[in-house]
């Protein structure tokens, strides 16, 4: 599994001209599923994720995490971050998972993160926590917007 992760202080996801996601400042991370990832590994990743010290404190360090800012998180399918580039000019998906089991990856971590900061904000409402994880459209042609803070961008593997 890869994650890139990105600080944005607004992100949103297009498909066919229609807005599905957006968010105000947080992050914006594009998840790519291989063969190989489960359950497990998919907890590993959003808990590291949700914790990730990618945000500024009062002196300026990246010391707070999208926790700690109350930041928003929009999960974006992208099976080109597993693929092969090692060799030729053309990428190689092989590496990529199948896309049913991707779907099921992406499906699962999007739960898993709208439970984990359900479980952060508790006296939020469902509709509150719904607003603080967005997503894309999986397998759909998406146009991506984001103004990128720093510029700070991530990449993280399990």
């Amino acid at each position: 599994m890869k994650v890139l992760l990105q600080r944005v202080s607004s992100a949103k996801v297009e498909v066919a001209g229609e807005m599905v996601g957006e968010i105000a400042a947080g992050l914006l991370l594009f998840l790519g599923v291989e063969p190989k990832d489960s359950q497990a590994d998919l907890e590993r990743m959003l808990a590291k994720v949700l914790a990730y010290r990618m945000f500024e404190d009062e002196e300026g360090r990246m010391n707070r995490s999208l926790l700690d800012v109350n930041g928003q998180l929009l999960v974006v399918s992208q099976f080109t971050l597993a693929a092969n580039t090692a060799k030729g000019l053309r990428p190689s998906f092989s590496s990529a998972a199948p896309p049913e089991h991707g779907l099921d990856i992406y499906q699962r971590f999007i739960a898993a993160a709208r439970l984990s900061l359900a479980r952060d904000q508790m006296e939020g409402g469902q509709e509150r926590i719904k607003e603080r994880v967005q997503t894309g459209v999986y397998g759909a042609d998406m146009s991506v917007s984001l103004c990128n803070e720093g510029p700070v961008t991530f990449l993280l593997e399990v």
